[in-house]
């Protein structure tokens, strides 16, 4: 048995194996089995996928189905949403014409500056647009001029101390109020928000070449030192949040975090690092999948345990084989 997989109580790999979803065997052969899975586009045919691309509209978004005054903004949202299912799930690429409309669609609302604007009407939202940047990466775009911009605007954008936090949450200015105002700078001399610095960090552990920088490994430093304690702003703030999970990943907990993490290649030795994989260690079934908690997905909810099982595989399989 592979030396990560001894890190566990109970073997993960014969439930994924038999799980009846094409992706999620598809996944388990190439990246834990390091076995020939055969061609990603074989998965882009399958029943859920063509739903989803099914609902696209012409300009590339998808349809926020909410109240109607917050569509014009969540569009890009459902964008988000909708192409987060397709990547991660399904490993859909700029190879496929959707992706493409999609990326120029979420690509038009980013401004001048390289920050993906919109969702928080006009502040910034160092979250949302690292978020949609790590999609767009994942999905081929990661030498896209387009995409440099926006991370060297997210390194601008850091708090004094390396992190980074919601620029209106430093002045302690709610979003509502504020959103269709002049984009206001952040408070630099305030804290970092572990909330938004786990969902920025994810964009850079996506890079091949960001993840190795300086300040990206600052960073990851910063958000291990924090796992399991209460953020400095109000939004999910509480401890419990840490335990609260979401594949695609969406928030920041310590599934999320432990994958950046591992990816820009913090020690598996760190005190709290170790603290968060004994934490799954404890926590896995005798079936040898994860039962956690599960914050409400309206993608495929009969497989989502085991797309959280196989998302902490790929943590332990880094950390312990590198």
């Amino acid at each position: 048995m592979n030396s990560w997989r001894k890190q566990l109580r109970f073997d993960p790999i014969k439930p994924l194996l038999d799980s009846g979803n094409e992706a999620i065997v598809f996944f388990t052969k190439r990246n834990l089995l390091n076995e020939d899975a055969g061609g990603i586009e074989q998965l882009w045919h399958m029943e859920q996928p063509q739903r989803l691309l099914e609902k696209q509209q012409g300009d590339g978004s998808w349809k926020y189905k909410g109240k109607k005054s917050l569509r014009r903004e969540y569009n890009k949202l459902e964008t988000y949403r909708t192409i987060g299912w397709l990547v991660e799930k399904y490993g859909m690429n700029r190879a496929h014409v959707s992706i493409q409309k999609a990326a120029e669609f979420l690509f038009s609302f980013q401004t001048d500056e390289g920050d993906f604007r919109g969702i928080y009407g006009n502040q910034y939202s160092p979250n949302y647009s690292a978020a949609i940047m790590e999609l767009l990466i994942k999905a081929g775009y990661e030498n896209d001029p387009r995409i440099d911009r926006g991370l060297i605007w997210l390194l601008s954008m850091r708090q004094n101390d390396g992190g980074w936090a919601g620029p209106l949450r430093t002045h302690k200015v709610d979003y509502s109020v504020i959103r269709d105002r002049k984009a206001l700078e952040p408070d630099r001399s305030k804290p970092f928000s572990h909330l938004v610095t786990g969902i920025v960090l994810r964009a850079f552990a996506a890079h091949k070449e960001y993840r190795k920088r300086r300040e990206t490994v600052h960073a990851a430093e910063l958000l291990a030192s924090r796992l399991f304690q209460k953020d400095a702003y109000p939004d999910r703030a509480d401890i419990s949040y840490w335990t609260k999970f979401r594949y695609p990943f969406w928030w920041t907990d310590i599934l999320s975090s432990l994958d950046s993490l591992s990816l820009i290649g913090v020690a598996v030795r760190s005190q709290n690092v170790r603290r968060a994989l004994d934490w799954f260690v404890a926590k896995q079934n005798e079936s040898g999948v994860w039962k956690v908690y599960l914050l409400a997905s309206a993608d495929d909810r009969r497989y989502n345990d085991l797309w959280i099982s196989l998302a902490i595989c790929r943590v332990f399989k880094r950390f312990y084989t590198g």
